[in-house]
């Protein structure tokens, strides 16, 4: 197991961090690492919280919220601040994408999945992805004219708002005169951005009204984050992410990636990976302390 996340350590006396699980499990090793690796940055003066990313009505839990909240209390971790559940943010969310809209680089698409492959496969010989694996749109529904949208939602067609990546990339430069678009990550120093890559993502559907990536950049925003830590699977998103925080003028933090825990095979650890669950470790006599150290960060709380 990889335990090498206690190398990398930028503190700052007033960065504001945060935790942000999705509770669709109980919280496992994995998560122990990330929330530690936020914990130790944020050292020795700074702020750390939770925030819980509950907006997948479906696969998340009330029940696991709680869980994850008491392991991280019986871990020695503590914050002050009342946790944010995105869940019971969806108006804020709402007036972000009211926003957009009003900016001219929202459109509804009405593809299903089927429909994106066929097309894509017809373009490009073969379904494209985007950099974090998905499936890229060719941007069928973005040439239907406003005429032929305002019908199919009136005849109660289902769609998706996605996001139109060439106007609001046009829109980012004019108001940046050209410059690029970066962001600072504390290991790596000025990265260029490359959102184009993901092509005209999600940013709300039906059964789930704001995607990630339009919650997680208005919450840190909102919520005064400085230094936003995540695994490096979520490096690529951030590109996405810098464009969301251009378009709506919001202040852009700092980056810092860990790498990710994985198990005996090399797999990244997973909620299916139940015996690295800390409410299984507990079970086994296992203490906070042996937990950390299993984690990457034996010694966190020695100061």
């Amino acid at each position: 197991m990889k335990n090498s996340l206690h190398n990398s350590q930028t503190n700052h006396k007033e960065w504001v961090t945060r935790f942000a699980p999705s509770p669709t499990g109980f919280l496992h090793l994995g998560h122990v690492a990330a929330a530690l690796y936020g914990w130790q940055k944020a050292q020795p003066d700074g702020e750390w919280f939770v925030r819980m990313e509950d907006i997948d009505a479906q696969r998340c839990k009330p029940e696991f919220i709680s869980a994850i909240l008491e392991d991280l209390e019986w871990l020695g971790l503590q914050f002050a601040r009342p946790v944010l559940r995105q869940s019971a943010n969806m108006p804020a969310y709402q007036a972000t994408l009211a926003k957009l809209d009003a900016m001219g680089v929202l459109y509804p698409c009405f593809c299903t999945r089927s429909d994106i492959m066929r097309e894509s496969a017809a373009i490009f010989s073969a379904p494209h992805t985007a950099p974090d694996g998905s499936l890229r749109y060719p941007g069928t529904c973005r040439h239907l004219s406003d005429q032929e949208r305002q019908e199919r939602i009136g005849q109660g067609q289902p769609h998706v708002l996605r996001l139109n990546m060439s106007k609001a990339l046009q829109r980012v430069h004019q108001h940046m005169r050209g410059m690029p678009l970066t962001y600072q990550d504390q290991e790596r120093g000025t990265v260029l951005c490359q959102p184009e890559l993901f092509g005209d993502v999600v940013l709300a559907r039906k059964d789930t009204p704001a995607s990630y990536h339009l919650c997680v950049t208005h919450d840190d925003a909102a919520q005064g984050v400085t230094l936003v830590t995540r695994g490096e699977d979520l490096r690529p998103a951030t590109d996405l992410h810098r464009l969301l925080q251009a378009l709506m003028g919001w202040c852009v933090p700092q980056y810092s990636f860990h790498p990710l825990l994985c198990n005996a095979e090399g797999r990244r650890l997973a909620k299916r990976d139940g015996a690295l669950a800390v409410r299984a470790m507990r079970k086994t006599g296992l203490s906070a302390e042996d937990v950390r150290c299993k984690a990457g960060f034996p010694h966190i709380f020695e100061r």
